[in-house]
């Protein structure tokens, strides 16, 4: 999950339905989060239930992103809302990418400080492609292929990684990787002080 900070006051908390399911996000160091995915059919098991519960759980974390692997099932699924980056390229970009590829990135590399609530508490930036092309399923197994760019392609990029297996924290050098160590050691034994639920690693 890519998030921010915000005020709370943004529209994708009127989303959330009263009757929502709050999913615990997984911390850093659990073996789901390093599993490479795996495609889906429509005859998954309570495909939609689990679609919104990512929402439920997504928007009261106040992300904007959610890979399924964040709420342990490594299957290729994830939702994206970049409401509040109030981008005017893409106003109201809500979307769900079931078994997404992406085809091709391309254009300038930009830094952006990213964070992930799986690794709450840690925030760095991160040099991603400016643009890329994705193919995806849609609720409707729909296929659709689309491009895009900015702040969109940049939430896109890291809910996908999620689903590679990979983590904003392998873009970064070593020497900030060391600087670090000991923050997500403690994050993946449960000392991290988060607003959410959190699901401590199983491996």
């Amino acid at each position: 999950m890519l998030f921010l900070f915000f005020n709370h006051t943004w529209k994708g908390f009127e989303r959330i339905e009263i009757n929502k399911m709050i999913l615990p996000i997984v911390a850093y160091g659990d073996a789901v989060l390093r599993k490479e995915t795996e495609n889906i059919n429509p005859d998954y098991p309570n495909l939609k239930d689990i679609i919104q519960n990512m929402w439920d759980t997504m928007y009261n974390a106040n992300g904007v992103g959610l890979a399924a692997p964040q709420i342990g099932k490594a299957i290729n699924l994830f939702i994206v809302d970049t409401t509040p980056f109030e981008d005017k390229n893409y106003p109201d970009f809500v979307r769900v990418f079931i078994n997404p590829e992406i085809l091709e990135e391309w254009g300038d590399e930009w830094e952006f400080e990213e964070g992930c609530l799986s690794i709450p508490n840690i925030r760095e930036n991160v040099s991603r492609p400016s643009n890329l092309r994705i193919k995806y399923q849609d609720e409707e197994f729909n296929w659709h292929e689309e491009e895009y760019d900015g702040m969109a392609a940049r939430v896109i990029q890291h809910e996908y990684d999620h689903c590679q297996g990979v983590l904003f924290v392998d873009y970064l050098s070593g020497l900030k990787k060391q600087l670090i160590k000991n923050k997500l050691s403690n994050i993946s034994k449960g000392g991290a002080r988060v607003d959410y639920k959190m699901r401590l690693p199983r491996n």
